[in-house]
Parts: C-alpha cells; structure tokens; sequence
C-alpha cells in the first residue's frame, strides 16, 4: 500500500523559510504527478505547486518565486521549499500523489495523500 509522509512544518516569523518534506512508502515519487497543496482554517484547498514525472513545474501565482519544488530520488522524497514565508502562507501543507482534483478539502479518493503539516507565520 502507498503512503505519504509530510514533514517539516512549524511556526517561523514573516520572511523566514521552512522546507517540508514528503516521503513515499510503496510509490515511487520521481515517477508520479505529485503535487503539494495547502488549506488555510476557513478555506478551501488550494493547489501550491505541481511538479509532472518529467520534472515540469507549476506553481501559484502567490508563491511563485518564494517557493520551490523539488525531488529526491534516492531518498524518494519530495520537497517544498518555502523562503520569505508570510503571514497568508499559514496553513496545513499536503502532498499528494496521482490524485484527482480535491473539493473543499484537501482530499481525494483517487490517489494517495499525506496526513498534512502545520504551517504557522507570524507577523
């Protein structure tokens, strides 16, 4: 069975940086559309970054340029890294690998995703 691991969050200051990680179990990272999501309380789930088996990049535009996705195979993990974090960034972080487009929650039924990592930026 597949599974995901997030780790890294905590709570930083606005203009810090944090870089999460997702570590797969029973799934091969390098080859999966893997994706890094977010939800903030009160919020829908919100698409950060996408990175394709061909290790094409995309990333929302309030993040683009602050944040960057990147894979290592030999430890098939993924990671997010975050700099000049600010205060909207605060959120849970998910990963999540092959999956359909989420609704109101990070979740879908097709797919695998992680448990989530708190985010917390404080002005």
């Amino acid at each position: 069975e597949a599974r995901l691991a997030e780790s890294g969050g905590g709570s930083v200051q606005a203009g810090g940086s944090l870089r999460l990680s997702c570590t797969g179990s029973g799934i091969t990272l390098v080859d999966s559309e893997m994706a890094w999501y977010r939800q903030a309380p009160g919020s829908e789930c919100d698409l950060v970054s996408h990175i394709d088996s061909d290790g094409v990049t995309n990333y929302e535009p309030a993040v683009e340029g602050r944040f960057t996705v990147s894979h290592d195979k030999d430890k098939n993990t993924l990671f997010l890294q975050m700099n000049n974090l600010q205060p909207e960034d605060t959120a849970v972080y998910y990963c999540a690998a092959d999956n359909g487009m989420p609704g109101k929650n990070c979740y879908t039924e097709l797919g695998h995703w992680g448990q989530g990592t708190q985010v917390t930026v404080s002005s």
